[in-house]
């Protein structure tokens, strides 16, 4: 690419150049903040392992990052580089691996176990994001474009029918342990006793009290979650329904249900697949498994089958509804009159019936209109 067809693609495409500069600052802030663990010794792992080979893996995926994005932003998208770009992304969702667990201990009102380790997973999610959209940086139209915004709609049957599956897969989580809150038993333990054992592990106030109350904050937390995953596949999760006060009629940011969708869906899924598989071969006794603060291992492995089944049912439901959420909610985009091509002086050729030969070629239509009725 030359550097005049440079200036004309960051001209045409001043967001994507930003986001190619930005991904580049965060890789070498991401490098920085691993050569700082390394020098430090700061651990990256809390559950033991080799805590520094970790940190110098955040050096590298880092200092990789920096490599392509400054040579996406110096030359320009480039097949080859989308590819690195890409595997880089996905080097950075491992990184990020269990990020929403520590959210959800911090909303519970707990500490996590590693600071650092958080830092590093919240770093590697908004790095996988920046290479995400750098990566797409260059799928913009190349002209200029109006937008319509679609018409509120549901999700399809199948991937509402999922939605149900995730739903129905918290239920015997939530039940367990609001009954444990309640002061019942289950698996050997009382509620007495898990109320013992999360003010061993750190638990707040906060969260003593509601489980004093009867209300466990986990469980309250999978009920917002059942939430997002029906404003997903609903069309009241695209214009705020008229039971929101000061809200209601108003278009819902594409962003505010998909940023935790997303998130929620890269971290349950591999999750509650990866324990199910554990879980499947301690069932089968090809592995053992400690019993933690249960009385048997038997104990340990029925609650380790009610909380991984419902966290990878919910996660591969929430990552379908967050894909049909996505598509359905996708601008149309339609060039403005006049518009031209990059690097053509004037707009398309004149057809012979009056129209526009590339009327149709720079058309860019994401969705589909709504079908009637």
């Amino acid at each position: 690419m030359s550097t005049r067809d440079m200036s004309t693609w960051r001209q045409q495409r001043p967001w994507p150049h930003r986001v190619g500069r930005a991904a580049l600052v965060w890789a070498v802030a991401y490098a920085g903040f691993g050569l700082a663990c390394v020098l430090s010794g700061t651990p990256l792992l809390h559950l033991g392992g080799d805590a520094e080979g970790l940190a110098w893996a955040v050096v590298a995926v880092g200092g990789l990052a920096a490599l392509v994005s400054g040579a996406v932003v110096r030359y320009g998208m480039r097949p080859a580089l989308r590819v690195l770009l890409l595997s880089v992304c996905a080097l950075t969702g491992v990184m990020a691996f269990s990020l929403l667990m520590d959210v959800i201990t911090l909303m519970a009102g707990q500490g996590v176990d590693s600071w650092a380790s958080t830092a590093n997973k919240a770093l590697a999610a908004v790095g996988a994001v920046l290479l995400a959209a750098t990566a797409r940086s260059d799928r913009l139209p190349a002209v200029p474009t109006d937008t319509t915004a679609p018409q509120p709609s549901a999700a399809p049957r199948s991937v509402q029918l999922t939605a149900w599956a995730g739903t129905l897969a918290f239920l015997p989580y939530a039940a367990m342990k609001t009954y444990w809150a309640s002061g019942g038993a289950f698996a050997g333990v009382t509620g007495e006793e898990m109320l013992a054992v999360s003010a061993r592990n750190g638990a707040s106030g906060i969260f003593l009290t509601l489980e004093s109350w009867g209300l466990d904050p986990t469980a309250l937390l999978a009920l917002l979650g059942v939430f997002l995953l029906w404003g997903l596949v609903r069309p009241w999760g695209q214009v705020f329904p008229r039971w929101t006060p000061f809200l209601r009629g108003r278009r819902v940011p594409r962003g505010l249900p998909l940023a935790p969708a997303l998130l929620g869906a890269a971290t349950l899924a591999p999750y509650g697949v990866v324990g199910t598989g554990y879980l499947a071969l301690v069932t089968a006794g090809a592995v053992t498994m400690g019993r933690g603060d249960f009385p048997s291992e038997g104990d340990a492995l029925l609650v380790g089958w009610t909380g991984i089944t419902a966290f990878a049912v919910y996660g591969v439901a929430l990552a379908v509804a967050a894909r049909s959420y996505w598509l359905r909610t996708r601008t149309v985009r339609l060039p403005v009159a006049g518009g031209s091509t990059p690097g053509s002086a004037a707009g398309p050729a004149a057809t012979p019936g009056g129209g526009t030969s590339g009327g149709s070629l720079c058309r860019t239509v994401d969705q589909p209109p709504p079908r009637p009725g």
